[in-house]
């Protein structure tokens, strides 16, 4: 029986992580898509990356899949897509789903709060 734990080894395994100054320079080159990946609340308290797309975890594979109703087209197979969350768990989580409907290009930048302390550009 695997455990929180076994999920979130695999998905940091096969989820490239992100050091903070790079992905800053990624948010200024505008090269990548930021998404956000928790829930609204928890965004609406802390604010969240700027211009970043606000889709919740348990809500990604229908955003990304292109055959679902609320599909988003901003969503990219081959476009680099770098997820944030609360801490990297949740962003790491939604990363191995995201490769393993065929996304090429994830990275997890991790929590939210090591962007804004590291200077990243946030909004409300």
């Amino acid at each position: 029986m695997k455990t929180a734990q076994d999920y979130l080894a695999a998905a940091n395994a096969a989820v490239p992580k992100l050091d903070i100054a790079d992905g800053i320079a990624k948010h200024e080159e505008g090269s990548a898509l930021f998404i956000d990946v928790r829930d609204g609340l928890e965004i609406a308290a802390s604010g969240t990356i700027a211009g970043a797309l606000r889709i919740p975890r348990g809500f990604m594979e229908f955003a990304a899949d292109e055959n679902t109703a609320v599909y988003n087209p901003a969503l990219k197979k081959d476009g680099e897509i770098i997820l944030v969350c609360g801490a990297g768990g949740m962003a790491a989580l939604t990363g191995l789903t995201l490769t393993e409907m065929g996304f090429t290009n994830v990275h997890n930048v991790g929590g939210f709060s090591s962007w804004k302390d590291a200077g990243g550009p946030t909004e409300a």
